[in-house]
């Protein structure tokens, strides 16, 4: 992950890597040899979050109004907005108001054109084998915050989210969670997370873009205290390797 230069946030470090998908695209990174294409956003979601809605922004950021229609989610309500405003309950991401240009630059420079990369490699996928499966993944907290839904639970190991059937057939969705269940691993379907803006932008199994969301928790793999690597990296890096070759194999004489 690269920290631009231009974010210059109050909140202590530590607090904002909690934010920070740690090591997903590494967990995630046998997807080329499984014949799936990686997609990585290599800036952090405390910049600009490209799993939220370009007008899901918090006007309390903001040292003037937005030039456009903005329509803040519940999210943003809670300060996990595009754009962040806390970093952890009670911590705010900035000590003075961001101005319009600054939200723009990371829109331009980062935001968009992840979101068009993602969406030119849907679409020629798309055109090419007459079906798409998009897995969106990131990882959670092992316990949710006063900022979630779930505040004050333990989480699974997983959640694989659909929107509920919206982005993707419930069958494959279905077949995610079996998979890892058969391996010992404990996972909801569509709670606390039902998936974000990305699968519900992509999704669409009508014409056969089936978009997933996976959440894995960070205790599997990380010391949440220090944000490091532990032993069982390597272990959950090989088992999400596996998945992916199945998955793709599960695939390979599927029809949406």
């Amino acid at each position: 992950m690269t920290w631009p230069a231009d974010f210059q946030p109050a909140a202590p470090r530590a607090a904002i890597l909690t934010t920070w998908d740690a090591y997903v695209d590494e967990l995630f990174g046998d997807a080329p040899a499984a014949g799936a294409t990686l997609l990585a956003a290599t800036f952090p979601r405390a910049y600009v979050d490209v799993n939220r809605a370009e007008d899901d922004l918090d006007p309390d950021l903001l040292d003037r109004p937005w030039p456009a229609p903005i329509h803040p989610t519940a999210y943003t309500t809670r300060g996990m907005g595009l754009v962040r405003r806390l970093a952890l309950p009670g911590v705010p991401m900035y000590d003075r108001p961001l101005s319009v240009a600054e939200v723009e630059r990371r829109l331009s420079v980062c935001y968009r054109p992840y979101r068009l990369a993602l969406a030119d490699r849907i679409e020629a996928l798309a055109r090419r084998f007459g079906a798409v499966w998009h897995l969106n993944v990131h990882s959670m907290k092992s316990r949710g915050n006063e900022m979630n839904v779930d505040a004050g639970e333990p989480r699974p190991d997983l959640v694989i989210s659909d929107r509920h059937g919206a982005t993707a057939d419930p069958a494959h969705t279905a077949w995610v969670a079996a998979w890892f269940r058969a391996r010992g691993r404990t996972v909801q379907i569509n709670h606390p997370y039902q998936g974000g803006d990305l699968v519900k932008h992509f999704g669409a199994p009508g014409d056969g873009v089936h978009s997933i969301q996976i959440e894995l928790n960070r205790a599997l793999y990380l010391d949440e205290v220090l944000v490091a690597k532990t032993v069982h990296f390597g272990e959950v890096r090989e088992q999400c390797g596996e998945f992916l070759h199945a998955f793709a194999a599960r695939l390979s004489g599927a029809h949406p």
